[in-house]
Protein backbone atom coordinates (compact mmCIF):
# COMPACT_ATOMS: atom_id res chain seq x y z
CA UNK A 1 0.00 0.00 0.00
CA UNK A 2 1.18 3.53 -0.78
CA UNK A 3 2.19 5.53 2.28
CA UNK A 4 1.00 8.82 0.76
CA UNK A 5 -1.92 9.70 -1.48
CA UNK A 6 -4.07 12.51 -2.85
CA UNK A 7 -7.86 12.33 -2.48
CA UNK A 8 -10.21 14.17 -4.81
CA UNK A 9 -12.90 14.05 -7.48
CA UNK A 10 -11.88 14.27 -10.29
CA UNK A 11 -8.33 13.11 -9.67
CA UNK A 12 -6.87 11.56 -12.84
CA UNK A 13 -5.48 14.93 -13.97
CA UNK A 14 -3.51 15.44 -10.74
CA UNK A 15 0.21 16.02 -11.13
CA UNK A 16 0.83 15.38 -7.42
CA UNK A 17 2.32 11.86 -7.84
CA UNK A 18 4.81 13.25 -10.37
CA UNK A 19 5.69 16.20 -8.14
CA UNK A 20 6.39 14.08 -5.09
CA UNK A 21 8.38 11.60 -7.16
CA UNK A 22 10.63 14.46 -8.26
CA UNK A 23 10.90 15.80 -4.71
CA UNK A 24 11.75 12.40 -3.23
CA UNK A 25 14.27 11.75 -5.99
CA UNK A 26 16.06 14.96 -5.14
CA UNK A 27 16.11 14.27 -1.40
CA UNK A 28 16.76 10.53 -1.71
CA UNK A 29 13.66 9.40 0.18
CA UNK A 30 11.30 6.52 -0.51
CA UNK A 31 7.93 8.16 -1.03
CA UNK A 32 5.23 5.96 -2.60
CA UNK A 33 2.27 8.09 -3.64
CA UNK A 34 -1.09 7.31 -5.25
CA UNK A 35 -4.26 8.97 -6.50
CA UNK A 36 -7.52 8.11 -4.72
CA UNK A 37 -10.82 8.88 -6.46
CA UNK A 38 -13.64 9.23 -3.95
CA UNK A 39 -17.35 9.56 -4.71
CA UNK A 40 -18.74 12.89 -3.54
CA UNK A 41 -22.03 11.53 -2.22
CA UNK A 42 -22.58 10.22 1.29
CA UNK A 43 -19.68 9.60 3.66
CA UNK A 44 -17.54 7.45 1.38
CA UNK A 45 -14.70 9.99 1.39
CA UNK A 46 -14.55 9.90 5.18
CA UNK A 47 -14.49 6.09 5.20
CA UNK A 48 -11.79 5.94 2.51
CA UNK A 49 -9.57 8.41 4.34
CA UNK A 50 -9.84 6.60 7.66
CA UNK A 51 -9.20 3.25 5.96
CA UNK A 52 -6.12 4.68 4.26
CA UNK A 53 -4.58 5.75 7.56
CA UNK A 54 -5.70 2.61 9.43
CA UNK A 55 -3.91 0.46 6.83
CA UNK A 56 -0.58 2.25 7.17
CA UNK A 57 -0.98 5.55 5.35
CA UNK A 58 1.33 8.26 6.65
CA UNK A 59 0.20 11.39 4.82
CA UNK A 60 -2.52 12.61 2.50
CA UNK A 61 -3.23 15.55 0.27
CA UNK A 62 -6.84 16.67 -0.13
CA UNK A 63 -8.12 18.46 -3.21
CA UNK A 64 -11.51 19.46 -4.62
CA UNK A 65 -14.16 19.06 -3.33
CA UNK A 66 -13.13 17.57 0.02
CA UNK A 67 -10.99 20.21 1.79
CA UNK A 68 -13.72 21.35 4.16
CA UNK A 69 -14.76 17.78 4.92
CA UNK A 70 -11.13 16.84 5.65
CA UNK A 71 -10.99 19.69 8.15
CA UNK A 72 -13.74 18.03 10.17
CA UNK A 73 -11.92 14.67 10.21
CA UNK A 74 -8.66 15.84 11.78
CA UNK A 75 -7.96 15.36 15.48
CA UNK A 76 -5.64 18.37 15.59
CA UNK A 77 -5.00 21.37 13.33
CA UNK A 78 -2.10 23.70 12.63
CA UNK A 79 -2.80 27.37 13.25
CA UNK A 80 -3.15 28.15 9.54
CA UNK A 81 -5.54 25.25 8.97
CA UNK A 82 -7.66 26.29 11.94
CA UNK A 83 -7.86 29.86 10.66
CA UNK A 84 -8.62 28.77 7.09
CA UNK A 85 -11.32 26.29 8.08
CA UNK A 86 -10.06 23.87 5.41
CA UNK A 87 -7.35 21.20 5.19
CA UNK A 88 -5.31 20.15 2.15
CA UNK A 89 -2.59 18.15 3.95
CA UNK A 90 -2.86 15.54 6.71
CA UNK A 91 -0.10 13.80 8.67
CA UNK A 92 -0.55 10.75 10.86
CA UNK A 93 1.39 11.38 14.06
CA UNK A 94 3.24 8.89 16.24
CA UNK A 95 0.25 8.63 18.58
CA UNK A 96 -2.06 7.84 15.66
CA UNK A 97 -3.85 11.19 15.70
CA UNK A 98 -4.39 13.05 12.42
CA UNK A 99 -2.86 16.53 12.19
CA UNK A 100 -4.36 18.75 9.49
CA UNK A 101 -2.57 21.60 7.75
CA UNK A 102 -3.33 24.01 4.92
CA UNK A 103 -0.47 24.88 2.58
CA UNK A 104 -2.59 26.53 -0.12
CA UNK A 105 -2.06 30.06 1.17
CA UNK A 106 1.71 29.89 1.38
CA UNK A 107 1.74 28.12 -1.97
CA UNK A 108 -0.22 30.92 -3.65
CA UNK A 109 1.82 33.71 -2.04
CA UNK A 110 5.12 32.09 -2.99
CA UNK A 111 4.02 31.64 -6.59
CA UNK A 112 2.66 35.18 -6.93
CA UNK A 113 5.92 36.51 -5.51
CA UNK A 114 7.93 34.34 -7.89
CA UNK A 115 5.94 35.82 -10.77
CA UNK A 116 6.34 39.37 -9.39
CA UNK A 117 2.57 39.76 -9.40
CA UNK A 118 2.02 40.69 -5.77
CA UNK A 119 2.50 43.92 -3.81
CA UNK A 120 1.55 44.63 -0.23
CA UNK A 121 -1.13 47.08 -1.33
CA UNK A 122 -2.49 44.95 -4.20
CA UNK A 123 -6.25 45.01 -4.68
CA UNK A 124 -7.20 41.38 -5.28
CA UNK A 125 -10.48 40.11 -6.72
CA UNK A 126 -10.92 36.55 -5.46
CA UNK A 127 -13.57 34.64 -7.38
CA UNK A 128 -15.01 31.71 -5.43
CA UNK A 129 -15.95 30.96 -1.83
CA UNK A 130 -15.18 27.25 -1.47
CA UNK A 131 -12.28 25.43 0.12
CA UNK A 132 -9.70 26.75 -2.35
CA UNK A 133 -10.64 30.37 -1.67
CA UNK A 134 -10.85 29.91 2.09
CA UNK A 135 -7.29 28.61 2.21
CA UNK A 136 -5.77 31.78 0.72
CA UNK A 137 -7.83 34.68 2.13
CA UNK A 138 -5.96 35.12 5.39
CA UNK A 139 -2.45 34.93 3.86
CA UNK A 140 -3.45 37.60 1.32
CA UNK A 141 -4.83 39.83 4.07
CA UNK A 142 -1.78 39.27 6.26
CA UNK A 143 0.43 40.28 3.34
CA UNK A 144 -1.39 43.63 3.19
CA UNK A 145 -3.66 43.07 0.21
CA UNK A 146 -7.22 44.33 -0.09
CA UNK A 147 -9.41 41.33 -0.90
CA UNK A 148 -12.68 41.66 -2.80
CA UNK A 149 -14.70 38.43 -2.68
CA UNK A 150 -17.33 37.35 -5.14
CA UNK A 151 -19.17 34.11 -5.77
CA UNK A 152 -22.10 32.79 -7.78
CA UNK A 153 -23.89 32.15 -4.47
CA UNK A 154 -23.29 35.55 -2.90
CA UNK A 155 -24.31 34.45 0.61
CA UNK A 156 -21.18 32.27 0.82
CA UNK A 157 -18.92 35.20 -0.08
CA UNK A 158 -20.72 37.41 2.44
CA UNK A 159 -20.23 34.79 5.15
CA UNK A 160 -16.47 34.75 4.48
CA UNK A 161 -16.36 38.55 4.60
CA UNK A 162 -17.94 38.45 8.05
CA UNK A 163 -15.58 35.69 9.21
CA UNK A 164 -12.44 37.58 8.16
CA UNK A 165 -13.63 41.16 8.73
CA UNK A 166 -11.29 41.67 11.69
CA UNK A 167 -8.28 40.23 9.86
CA UNK A 168 -7.80 42.89 7.19
CA UNK A 169 -9.37 44.88 4.38
CA UNK A 170 -11.99 42.56 2.89
CA UNK A 171 -15.35 43.10 1.23
CA UNK A 172 -17.81 40.84 -0.61
CA UNK A 173 -19.54 42.08 -3.76
CA UNK A 174 -22.17 40.36 -5.92
CA UNK A 175 -21.09 39.40 -9.43
CA UNK A 176 -23.37 42.00 -11.13
CA UNK A 177 -21.60 44.77 -9.18
CA UNK A 178 -18.22 43.92 -10.70
CA UNK A 179 -18.28 46.20 -13.72
CA UNK A 180 -15.24 48.47 -13.37
CA UNK A 181 -11.50 47.70 -13.75
CA UNK A 182 -10.62 48.28 -10.11
CA UNK A 183 -8.29 45.33 -9.52
CA UNK A 184 -4.57 44.65 -9.68
CA UNK A 185 -4.99 40.85 -9.61
CA UNK A 186 -7.97 38.65 -10.46
CA UNK A 187 -7.72 35.12 -9.02
CA UNK A 188 -10.06 32.36 -10.13
CA UNK A 189 -10.52 30.03 -7.15
CA UNK A 190 -13.58 28.27 -8.55
CA UNK A 191 -13.76 24.73 -9.94
CA UNK A 192 -15.19 25.91 -13.28
CA UNK A 193 -12.02 24.97 -15.16
CA UNK A 194 -12.56 21.29 -14.36
CA UNK A 195 -15.90 21.55 -16.17
CA UNK A 196 -14.45 23.52 -19.08
CA UNK A 197 -16.38 26.67 -18.16
CA UNK A 198 -15.58 30.10 -16.68
CA UNK A 199 -17.05 32.24 -13.90
CA UNK A 200 -19.74 34.70 -15.10
CA UNK A 201 -17.58 37.81 -14.90
CA UNK A 202 -18.05 41.08 -16.77
CA UNK A 203 -15.56 41.78 -19.54
CA UNK A 204 -15.25 45.34 -18.22
CA UNK A 205 -12.99 44.25 -15.32
CA UNK A 206 -10.24 43.03 -17.67
CA UNK A 207 -7.58 45.47 -18.86
CA UNK A 208 -4.13 44.97 -20.38
CA UNK A 209 -2.63 45.91 -17.01
CA UNK A 210 -4.53 43.51 -14.73
CA UNK A 211 -2.86 40.26 -13.64
CA UNK A 212 -5.06 37.19 -14.17
CA UNK A 213 -4.35 34.03 -12.17
CA UNK A 214 -6.17 30.71 -12.28
CA UNK A 215 -5.64 28.21 -9.45
CA UNK A 216 -6.60 25.51 -11.94
CA UNK A 217 -4.06 24.19 -14.45
CA UNK A 218 -4.11 21.95 -17.50
CA UNK A 219 -2.28 21.31 -20.74
CA UNK A 220 -2.37 24.72 -22.43
CA UNK A 221 -4.38 27.69 -21.21
CA UNK A 222 -7.30 27.07 -18.87
CA UNK A 223 -10.77 28.24 -20.01
CA UNK A 224 -10.53 31.22 -17.64
CA UNK A 225 -7.13 32.30 -18.95
CA UNK A 226 -8.27 31.90 -22.57
CA UNK A 227 -11.16 34.23 -21.78
CA UNK A 228 -8.85 36.73 -20.09
CA UNK A 229 -6.53 36.76 -23.12
CA UNK A 230 -9.53 37.32 -25.38
CA UNK A 231 -10.48 40.38 -23.32
CA UNK A 232 -7.00 41.86 -23.71
CA UNK A 233 -5.18 40.68 -20.59
CA UNK A 234 -1.43 40.42 -21.14
CA UNK A 235 -0.27 38.96 -17.82
CA UNK A 236 -1.78 35.54 -17.11
CA UNK A 237 -0.69 32.46 -15.18
CA UNK A 238 -2.23 29.15 -14.23
CA UNK A 239 -1.93 27.45 -10.84
CA UNK A 240 0.81 24.94 -11.63
CA UNK A 241 3.33 27.00 -9.70
CA UNK A 242 0.97 27.20 -6.73
CA UNK A 243 0.52 23.43 -6.88
CA UNK A 244 4.27 22.82 -6.72
CA UNK A 245 4.76 25.43 -3.99
CA UNK A 246 2.03 24.04 -1.76
CA UNK A 247 3.30 20.50 -2.39
CA UNK A 248 6.78 21.57 -1.28
CA UNK A 249 5.30 22.89 1.98
CA UNK A 250 3.36 19.62 2.40
CA UNK A 251 6.60 17.68 1.85
CA UNK A 252 8.22 19.81 4.56
CA UNK A 253 5.24 19.14 6.86
CA UNK A 254 5.65 15.38 6.40
CA UNK A 255 9.44 14.99 6.28
CA UNK A 256 10.93 18.16 7.85
CA UNK A 257 12.86 18.73 4.61
CA UNK A 258 12.14 21.53 2.12
CA UNK A 259 12.63 20.37 -1.50
CA UNK A 260 13.58 22.57 -4.44
CA UNK A 261 10.62 24.10 -6.26
CA UNK A 262 11.98 25.67 -9.45
CA UNK A 263 13.54 22.53 -11.04
CA UNK A 264 10.32 20.58 -10.46
CA UNK A 265 8.14 23.39 -11.84
CA UNK A 266 10.36 23.67 -14.91
CA UNK A 267 10.13 19.90 -15.52
CA UNK A 268 6.34 19.83 -15.14
CA UNK A 269 5.83 22.85 -17.38
CA UNK A 270 7.95 21.26 -20.09
CA UNK A 271 6.03 17.99 -19.82
CA UNK A 272 2.63 19.73 -20.01
CA UNK A 273 3.79 21.79 -23.00
CA UNK A 274 4.93 18.67 -24.84
CA UNK A 275 1.60 16.95 -24.21
CA UNK A 276 -0.40 19.91 -25.53
CA UNK A 277 1.41 19.86 -28.88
Amino acid sequence: MDAFSVFGNPINHSQSPRIYALFSGEIGLSHSYARMLSPIEGEIFEKMLHQFFNMGGLGANITLPFKERAYALCNQLTKRAALAGTVNTIKKQMDGLLLGDNTDGIGLLNDLQRLNLLKQDSRVLLVGAGGAAKGVILPLLDYGCTVVLTNRTFARAKALEKYYQDSGDIIALPLPCLNTPDYDIIINATSTGIKGTIPPLSTSIITPEVYCYDMFYQEGDTPFLKWCHQQGARFCSDGLGMLVEQAASSFLFWHNIMPSVLPVLKTLRLELTQRSK
